[in-house]
């Protein structure tokens, strides 16, 4: 049982949802221990009503609709409140009732990637965050409206938060928040942002123990040597693509997409 279950828990949620169990009953109270619903990828899966899981799930199970909440409870519950990652589908309407759900359900998260969120969804991420104690990594399609208080909230409860990854315009008070707030950030994506150079020469300086930093695509600076030298501490800095205007000669916040 030790080495089915060793074996499953490297499946996707398709497959233990619709495949595995269905083998003998061994393979089904394999897929049932924890350990396999300890990461619930959901970003990978079609949940749309006309897509293959959607339909098989409800012939399976003798279902007469299908909820994406749902499907979330089933994987939480299956998970025991185990459950260390969670990657949100990217454009599926996820609502704020779901990360209230995972917020109280799965409190050993660890990693968590959220959806886009509506701009009133964003406002209450701040409230959610105290639950998140182990919480060390975060990624957002953009930056929340809601992004100082958020990362005070970080800065109170998540003692371990090493990464972040999220776009949008950074301004000053943001490069401000991130090197004061997230002291032991070691990895930063902020790809196909709005980043002054001096937002960028900010974070290289006072991010102590950053180890990775990817600003690639970004508008707002140039990698000229002395940005070169000053992130030459970092093991790995990337920032290929990025230039100082965009392709409209613009090299302020108006092109940026948010």
């Amino acid at each position: 049982m030790d080495c089915l279950v060793a074996i499953l828990q490297r499946l996707g949620l398709q497959d233990l949802t619709l495949s595995v169990p269905l083998v003998c009953r061994a393979w089904r109270k394999a897929s049932l221990h924890p350990l396999c619903w300890r990461v619930l990828n959901l970003r990978d899966l079609d949940f749309m009503p006309w897509g293959d899981l959607t339909k098989s799930f409800m012939a399976e199970y003798r279902l007469q609709g299908f909820f994406f909440s749902g499907f979330l409870k089933l994987a939480m519950a299956r998970g025991n409140r185990l459950v260390e990652e969670i990657m949100f589908p990217l454009l599926f309407g996820t609502s704020m009732h779901d990360l209230v759900l995972v917020s109280d359900e799965c409190p050993r998260l660890k990693k968590l990637v959220l959806p886009n969120l509506s701009p009133a969804d964003e406002a209450d991420i701040p409230k959610l965050v105290g639950k998140w104690k182990d919480l060390e990594q975060l990624e957002m399609e953009s930056k929340p409206s809601s992004f100082l208080e958020m990362l005070s909230e970080i800065n109170l409860h998540c003692k371990k938060f090493s990464g972040l990854k999220l776009c949008g315009s950074i301004k000053k008070e943001d490069m401000l928040a991130i090197v004061n707030l997230l002291p032991k950030l070691k990895f930063l994506c902020l790809s196909k942002s709005y980043l002054p150079r001096e937002q960028l020469m900010g974070m290289l300086s006072g991010c102590k123990q950053l180890q990775r930093l990817t600003v690639s695509g970004c508008i707002g600076f140039e990698a000229d040597e002395e940005v070169k030298k000053r992130g030459s501490g970092i093991k790995i800095f990337e920032h290929e693509g990025s230039k100082l205007f965009d392709d409209f000669d613009y090299n302020s916040d108006e092109c940026d997409p948010l």
